[in-house]
């Protein structure tokens, strides 16, 4: 069993993390795998990465109970053309890839890769055109040692 010397873990990706605030809409997933905790599109009627110049539809929910092939904590990815649920409100654990959040600060989301950063990261600060800033999704406070924080959107 592990033991919490200092602070236990924020979350795990995807997790919603305040269940009476959520609303939830099932969904398809399209051609292409996602990780939990995503920022989606609809590309098609169907759940997508987002992409430069798309709309922020929601976030990928963690379905449970769940079995998967990861094991590392918070890993897992929803597979294609599954059924799945969008967070269009609610609260959320997330994986931040950089930068250090602030409570009420701006959720920015990458729409161009860059050294190290892939699109669909989340960060705390916006670069340039390479980010967007996620439209009524702002940070609830620091994020863990393992880069999960909980966000709120359309809340």
């Amino acid at each position: 069993m592990t033991a919490y010397l200092e602070r236990m873990p924020a979350g795990i990706p995807g997790d919603v993390t305040r269940k009476g605030n959520a609303v939830l809409e099932p969904n398809m997933m399209g051609a292409a795998a996602l990780p939990f905790g995503a920022v989606i599109q609809l590309t098609g009627g169907k759940v997508a990465a987002i992409a430069a110049g798309g709309t922020v539809y929601g976030f990928l929910v963690r379905p449970y109970p769940m079995q998967s092939t990861e094991t590392a904590m918070g890993a897992g990815a929803m597979p294609a053309n599954a059924s799945c649920d969008v967070m269009r409100s609610g609260y959320m654990a997330v994986t931040l890839k950089s930068g250090t959040p602030a409570k009420g600060a701006q959720v920015h989301v990458r729409v161009v890769a860059g050294a190290g950063r892939l699109v669909g990261d989340l960060e705390a600060a916006a670069d340039g055109t390479d980010t967007m800033a996620v439209p009524g999704c702002f940070f609830m406070g620091a994020s863990d040692a393992n880069g999960i924080t909980e966000i709120a959107y359309n809340v």
